[in-house]
């Protein structure tokens, strides 16, 4: 089995900072990684983790260090794509020695994996809430596709390309999610796809394929399905999510927390 694990919208802010003026997203990302190492005995081995998008606030290289930092006791492999928040030629730099960072062009990546292929999508618009896909991400997107075996396909990226009825953040979703649709639409291959942006665990499918939308590591976005012009955000606790490939297909939301037990069900 091949465990692939998602973390997503940490914002890290530069230290001694707090996001939106209220959120420690720093110890937040910290409490992140404590609780894997304390799962990871019950989770089996990780192959990859995938942060999709928002690793910063600000997209600052001062804010791209402290995600460095406090990733580094995690010790295990990783790719990310920038989201909204970020920078992408900050974000480049930083991770510049990283062999599956393109020297140029959209952040986009593919890692083959025993039981899945990743491919991760650079979906931001700089100076952007929205997302979408450049014409460079979309050929190389469908060159991908083409040639895609019978190995399932897990398809990563920011903004996610359906609807969550929260009315600012669907209008700051993926404005060009219909050329996606055309590329999967006819595509036999198991695809999965995954998301971050709306700091909210979502399901629901696109172009006949579930798509799964990851709450971040710190904060979520209030759950507030009206017509309200404003986003608001709600401390809600963070989470991840551990997506298994191998005879199933499974998805897992990890809440960020080391909590008591396991306990024995009684008789």
């Amino acid at each position: 089995m091949t465990r692939i694990l998602q973390i997503t919208d940490t914002h890290i802010v530069a230290p001694g900072h707090l996001a939106n003026g209220v959120v420690d997203t720093g110890s937040a990302l910290a409490a992140t990684v404590e609780t894997i190492a304390a799962c990871k005995d019950r989770i089996g081995a990780i192959d990859l983790v995938v942060v999709t998008g928002d690793l910063t606030d600000h997209g600052t290289p001062d804010e791209f260090s402290e995600f460095q930092r406090l990733m580094v006791p995690l010790d295990l492999p990783m790719i990310a794509v920038p989201g909204n928040h970020d920078t992408r030629e900050t974000m480049r730099a930083a991770f510049k020695t990283l062999p599956w960072m393109p020297s140029e062009g959209p952040i986009n990546i593919r890692v083959d994996l025993e039981d899945v292929t990743i491919l991760a999508l650079d979906t931001l618009v700089e100076g952007a809430p929205y997302g979408a896909l450049s014409q460079t991400t979309l050929d190389w997107l469908r060159k991908m596709m083409a040639h895609a075996d019978e190995t399932p396909v897990l398809l990563a990226m920011h903004h996610p390309p359906v609807a969550s009825g929260i009315a600012l953040m669907d209008r700051q979703g993926l404005r060009n999610s219909e050329e996606l649709a055309a590329i999967l639409s006819g595509c036999e291959t198991q695809c999965r796809i995954v998301a971050g942006h709306l700091h909210r665990n979502v399901a629901s499918l696109f172009a006949g394929h579930l798509t799964s939308v990851c709450p971040g590591t710190s904060h979520a976005v209030t759950l507030d399905l009206g017509p309200s012009p404003n986003n608001t955000l709600t401390m809600e606790p963070g989470g991840m999510q551990l997506h298994c490939f191998g005879e199933d297909t499974t998805t897992h939301t990890l809440p960020v927390g080391v909590f008591d037990g396991p306990f024995d069900f009684l008789p």
